[in-house]
């Protein structure tokens, strides 16, 4: 493992941010959980945009936080998965029955970004970067390095999803249900799973990040200190041991620490 960057690909998870309806509450917990630095932007015309980094204010930018634009919305992390053209994106969104929720906007510097959303109600975005080298560091410890999708109806994610980023589909059985992975070549770089009958019946389909951390117990543990609630207590998977939870504000997260020095999809 090495200290230098590690960019996303083309068609890779890119950019993380969360709308949160108390984004002061997010960043502090965020900060204490990760170590994250943060400073904010002022755009005109819009709120804040607080940014995270890793080292300090001259270290690469890993996430964001902005207020919810509609208190009706859950609060949620949204990935932005990396693309050459945005609007040609956009348009492949909408080409295959999603829809583009916030135009593409640049963000001083930082990237383009645009908001969409896939054909069962699951946010995401497509972004550029700016003119900043290290923008959207992801695969390396206190960073994104997992993405994974939960769907009511796979196939239909399958086609969506494979006709806009050109991901390929694999299945593989875990325990007892079937685990996709989502992948460019021969890396995976997301996962899905099907909404089955364990849940809710009305919870919408949705993307949830996973976080590198060095131990995953004493990171679940010290998210419960700073106010977050465990889901799914650490656990062992194939990729490494996990905990799912919810942040003060309610947004759905997962910490992962991974098996291999590569991150549970490999480098990007």
């Amino acid at each position: 493992m090495t200290d230098a960057p590690v960019r996303p690909a083309p068609g890779w998870p890119g950019w993380i941010d969360l709308a949160s309806p108390h984004p002061e509450t997010a960043r502090a917990f965020y900060s204490e959980l990760f170590g994250w630095y943060s400073y904010t932007l002022s755009i005109p015309g819009y709120a804040d945009y607080t940014v995270f980094t890793l080292g300090g204010v001259q270290g690469p930018e890993v996430a964001g936080i902005q207020p919810l634009a509609d208190d009706t919305q859950p609060p949620s992390w949204t990935c932005y998965f990396k693309v050459p053209d945005l609007q040609a994106a956009v348009d492949a969104v909408k080409a295959a029955g999603g829809r583009e929720l916030t135009p593409p906007m640049d963000y001083s510097g930082i990237g383009s970004m645009a908001l969409c959303m896939d054909p069962e109600g699951a946010d995401f975005g497509v972004a550029t970067p700016g003119n900043l080298v290290e923008f959207g560091v992801v695969n390396r410890p206190l960073t994104m390095c997992w993405v994974e999708l939960a769907s009511r109806d796979t196939g239909r994610a399958r086609r969506f999803y494979g006709g806009v980023f050109g991901w390929q589909a694999v299945d593989c059985e875990y325990h007892g249900s079937v685990y996709t992975n989502w992948k460019l070549g021969d890396r995976s770089l997301a996962g899905m799973v099907s909404m089955d009958h364990g849940w809710p019946p009305h919870y919408p389909a949705h993307w949830i990040p996973y976080f590198w951390v060095d131990d995953c117990d004493a990171a679940a543990a010290r998210a419960a200190e700073l106010g977050a609630k465990i889901r799914i207590p650490p656990a062992d998977v194939q990729p490494g041991r996990y905990a799912m939870m919810t942040d003060p504000t309610g947004a759905r997260l997962a910490v992962i620490t991974p098996r291999t020095t590569a991150g549970p999809g490999g480098a990007a």
